[in-house]
C-alpha cells in the first residue's frame, strides 16, 4: 500500500500530543499541533473510506459516525469532570453546535460541492426522511422541551424527566441503527445501486481493513487530544477578541466533526450523495442518542444538574429554521446548489450570532 503518509500522520499526531503533555505549551508546540491536527483529520477520512469500502454502505458511514461520537462523549465527560457545576450547559451547547454544523454546514457544503460538479444529485427519500424524523424528535426532547417543563425552574429536567430523555434518546438511536443496517438497509443505499459498494475498485483485504480501522481510532483520538491541547490557546484568543465563551465549544465541535464533514464532501463530489446524507444524519443522531444517556448518568454520579434546554430565543429560532429547511431539502430526494446555499446561509447566521448575540 502506497499510502505510507496515512500511517505516519496519526502516529506523528500522537507524538505531538505526547510532547504537549510532557512539555510546556510554547509557540513552537502550538505551530506543530495545528498541522498535526490537519494531518490527523485527513488520515481519519482516508482510513474511514478504506473501512467503508470493505464493509459497504451503510456500515462504513456508521463506523465513522460512531467512532467520532464515542470520542466526542469522552471529551464532554472529561470537561464536565474538570469544570464541575460551571460545565452544566456544556452538553447542551455541544449538541446544539453539532446539529447546526452537521445539518447546515456539512449538508450545505455537500450539496453545493456536488451541485457545482454534477448539477443535480439524488438520494433515497425513505432513509433521509426516517433519519430526519428521528433527529427532530431527539432535538426537541433534549434541547427544546426542558425550557417549557414546569416541574423544575429554568431549562432543567427533573431526575425522572432526564432519565426518560436519556432512555428515549438511546432507544431512538438504536432503532435507527437497526433500520439502517438490518431491517431496511436498502433505504440507505444509492438509488439503483443495491449492494453497489464502489465497484469501480476492488475492496481492500480484511487485514488492510482492520489496520485502517485501528489507525482510524488512533487518528480520531489524536484529533480530540489535539483539540484539547489547543483549547487553552483558543480560550485566550476568544477572550482577547471579546467573543462569548460559547464560541470555544463551536470551534472544538468543528474540529471533532471535521473528519465526517470532509468525508461527506468528498462523497458528494464523487457523486455519492447517498453516502453524504448517511454520514450527516447518522452523525447528528449519534451525537444526541449517545451523548444524552452518557451525560445523564454522569450528572447522577457527579450530583450535577444539567442545563439542557435552549434558553435563548435566537437558538430556538435557528433550530426551527434548520429543521423547516431540512424538511424541504430532504423531502424530494433531489438536491441542487440553491438548497445548499440556503443551508450555508443559515450556518453563517449561526456563526455570526454566536460571536455577536
Amino acid at each position: 500500500m502506497g499510502d505510507r503518509w496515512s500511517v505516519v500522520a496519526p502516529l506523528a499526531a500522537v507524538a505531538v500530543v505526547a510532547a504537549a503533555s510532557l512539555l510546556p505549551l510554547g509557540a513552537l508546540l502550538v505551530w506543530l499541533a495545528v498541522p498535526a491536527l490537519i494531518a490527523a483529520v485527513v488520515a481519519a477520512v482516508h482510513h474511514a473510506e478504506v473501512v467503508a469500502h470493505r464493509v459497504g454502505e451503510p456500515f462504513g458511514t456508521l463506523i465513522l459516525a460512531l467512532a467520532v461520537t464515542v470520542i466526542e462523549v469522552a471529551l464532554i465527560l472529561s470537561m464536565m469532570l474538570a469544570g464541575g457545576a460551571e460545565a452544566a450547559a456544556l452538553p447542551r451547547d455541544t449538541i446544539f453546535a453539532a446539529i447546526m454544523i452537521i445539518a447546515n454546514g456539512a449538508v450545505g457544503l455537500c450539496v453545493v460541492a456536488g451541485g457545482i460538479r454534477h448539477r443535480e444529485q439524488t438520494f433515497r427519500l425513505e432513509g433521509a426522511t426516517s433519519g430526519l424524523a428521528a433527529l427532530i424528535a431527539l432535538a426537541t426532547l433534549t434541547l427544546v422541551l426542558p425550557t417549557f417543563t414546569t416541574s423544575a425552574p429554568g431549562p432543567f429536567y427533573t431526575p425522572v424527566q432526564l432519565a426518560f430523555a436519556g432512555v428515549a434518546s438511546l432507544v431512538l438511536w438504536g432503532v435507527f441503527v437497526f433500520v439502517q443496517t438490518v431491517r431496511h438497509r436498502e433505504y440507505f443505499l444509492a438509488p439503483g445501486a443495491a449492494g453497489d459498494d464502489d465497484a469501480h475498485a476492488p475492496p481492500p483485504t480484511v487485514a488492510a481493513a482492520w489496520t485502517s480501522f485501528a489507525l482510524l481510532l488512533v487518528a480520531l483520538v489524536a484529533v480530540i487530544a489535539l483539540a484539547k491541547v489547543l483549547s487553552p490557546t483558543l480560550e485566550r484568543a476568544v477572550a482577547a477578541a471579546g467573543a462569548p465563551p460559547a464560541v470555544i465549544g463551536i470551534v472544538i465541535a468543528m474540529l471533532v466533526l471535521a473528519p465526517e464533514t470532509w468525508a461527506a464532501v468528498r462523497a458528494a463530489r464523487a457523486d455519492r450523495m447517498q453516502t453524504s446524507m448517511n454520514l450527516a444524519l447518522g452523525s447528528a443522531l449519534a451525537s444526541i442518542g449517545l451523548t444524552i444517556p452518557a451525560v445523564a448518568v454522569a450528572s447522577v454520579l457527579l450530583d450535577m444538574r444539567l442545563k439542557l434546554g435552549l434558553d435563548s430565543g435566537k437558538d430556538l429560532v435557528l433550530l426551527v429554521l434548520t429543521f423547516a429547511v431540512g424538511t424541504i431539502t430532504l423531502g424530494t430526494g433531489r438536491t441542487n446548489v440553491l438548497h445548499g446555499a440556503v443551508h450555508l446561509v443559515i450556518f453563517a447566521a449561526f456563526l455570526v450570532l454566536a460571536f455577536a448575540p
